[in-house]
């Protein structure tokens, strides 16, 4: 099999190689180096077949954020994974994770980084906020405390971004019900008042883990339909990529044929 190597800009806490499967998900690992290696080794790797250039329309860029221990890294992993972690150590700095979904018919390539909830990390993860297209904010439904930091979330969220992020409001733990201490329905007004997608949802058990994210990309791909998202826009936290037909050439690479000639 011919393997094509891509390296991507070298981010700030992690060194990993990430291989990604024929399913369109990545291998998620943990990033957990507080300080970069020397010489900038710390660039993470895709490998790629040859033979199919892309084998999706979109890249969309997602942030998670929210506080400290309310499920963020979970979440990501029930839905690169579709497994739930149950010692899941905090977050430090940044871990990332990608994985492909189809959209109106559109494949669609997520790269997701999972932010650090600590405070002390917040002035390097508000970094990975600057062209984000999508934005995923979770709480726990069980902590007041996080449910009322949300403000200060959304605040960084709305000055670091573009005015056209989607930002979903997620509720996590929602198995946990006999413990709540967040009401649906005040959170759901809260999202309201913002003009804020809202669900909640359990990384436990997996409900809503998938609509979370992909209610977000819907979203994201009708405001690139109605003109709303300027694509050229580097801040704009979508790419588009041609896609490969059969025989593996690009599409806007595509050759018109010669009429009349038959050589």
């Amino acid at each position: 099999m011919d393997i094509s190597l891509e390296v991507a800009a070298p981010t700030v806490f992690i060194a990993t190689a990430l291989l990604e499967e024929e399913s369109g998900r990545t291998a998620y690992t943990r990033r957990d180096q507080p300080k970069p290696p020397k010489n900038h080794l710390n660039l993470y790797f895709r490998a790629k077949m040859t033979t199919a250039p892309y084998n999706y329309s979109y890249i969309f860029k997602y942030i998670i954020i929210g506080d400290m221990g309310v499920g963020k890294s979970c979440l990501l992993h029930q839905f690169t994974e579709k497994k739930f972690m149950a010692d899941c150590p905090h977050t430090i700095g940044v871990e990332f994770g990608t994985r492909i979904i189809e959209v109106s018919g559109q494949k669609v390539k997520l790269q997701i980084w999972d932010t650090a909830g600590q405070e002390r990390f917040r002035a390097v993860t508000r970094s990975y906020y600057r062209g984000a297209a999508g934005a995923l904010m979770v709480y726990d439904i069980t902590r007041r405390s996080t449910y009322n930091h949300l403000s200060s979330w959304l605040t960084d969220a709305r000055n670091l971004t573009n005015p056209n992020t989607v930002i979903i409001l997620i509720g996590n733990k929602a198995d946990l019900e006999a413990q709540r201490d967040v009401t649906y329905e005040e959170a759901k007004q809260f999202a309201e008042e913002n003009g804020l997608l809202f669900l909640e949802a359990s990384a436990k058990t997996g409900e809503n883990v998938e609509d979370a994210f992909l209610e977000a990309a819907k979203k994201i791909y009708q405001n690139i339909q109605d003109g709303s998202l300027d694509l050229n826009a580097a801040e704009s936290g979508v790419q588009h990529k041609p896609t490969a037909p059969q025989g593996g050439r690009l599409n806007s690479d595509a050759q018109p044929q010669k009429e009349g000639c038959s050589c």
